[in-house]
């Protein structure tokens, strides 16, 4: 049987760690980050890895031709033999095209696309509520997970503040500049007809659920190792 390789696409906020972590249990297939993949490959000292480490020592992108060649390395270790979820890559529709053609030759494709879509407004909600503890580091959700007093924590009566990355106008810049870099590969890959949108608005059970149904109705083979 070929082996599964599904593109997890989501923005900041959407949810897609949570879920990816829940489709390797059910799936029994590794979930590839690219970050991780490339200080995997660094520490292990592949020609590959060692090739990325100029690039990265010097502050620079690792080329896109070097990236590609790093995921089909490893994609083509034993744990990858019935399928990898692929998260953070492909970024840009050449890396999309050159991962198509790499696959090819291999006699494999891409499964499906699911794209975990979330609404801006929900997005900022997740990304801006979230406060933090200045003595004990507690982490606290203005939504999700509010703490008894707006500015102390529960635990030890600290301070809470925010962090410059969860600011509401820091947050939005993030998410404009993720829709920007990422719309060109939705519609690549929904022109492929490999795109499937998920509601990333529901419950995290029911996002899971819609996942599995989506890659179970794409590869029938693909059955849950959940009980």
């Amino acid at each position: 049987m070929k082996p599964t390789y599904i593109v997890l696409i989501g923005a900041p906020g959407a949810g897609k760690g949570t879920q990816a972590a829940m489709l390797v249990e059910a799936l029994g297939i590794p979930h590839i980050s690219t970050g991780d993949m490339l200080r995997e490959a660094v520490a292990r000292g592949t020609s590959l890895g060692l090739l990325a480490k100029r690039y990265m020592d010097k502050g620079e992108l690792v080329p896109d031709e070097v990236i590609v060649d790093m995921v089909m390395e490893r994609l083509a270790q034993p744990d990858c033999q019935k399928g990898a979820i692929l998260d953070g890559f492909p970024r840009t529709v050449y890396q999309a095209e050159a991962f198509e053609e790499a696959l090819a030759r291999e006699g494999k494709a891409i499964a499906v696309v699911p794209y975990i879509k979330v609404s801006m407004e929900k997005l900022l909600e997740r990304l801006s509520g979230r406060w933090i503890c200045r003595r004990c580091q507690a982490v606290y959700h203005m939504v999700y997970k509010p703490p008894k007093d707006d500015k102390k924590c529960d635990l030890c009566g600290g301070e809470l503040y925010q962090r410059e990355d969860d600011k509401p106008g820091t947050a939005r810049h993030r998410l404009e500049v993720y829709f920007q870099q990422t719309m060109p590969l939705l519609n690549y890959y929904r022109e492929k007809g490999l795109l499937r949108e998920v509601d990333g608005e529901k419950s995290i059970p029911e996002v899971h659920q819609e996942l599995m149904a989506v890659i179970q109705e794409v590869t029938p083979g693909a059955e849950s190792s959940e009980g």
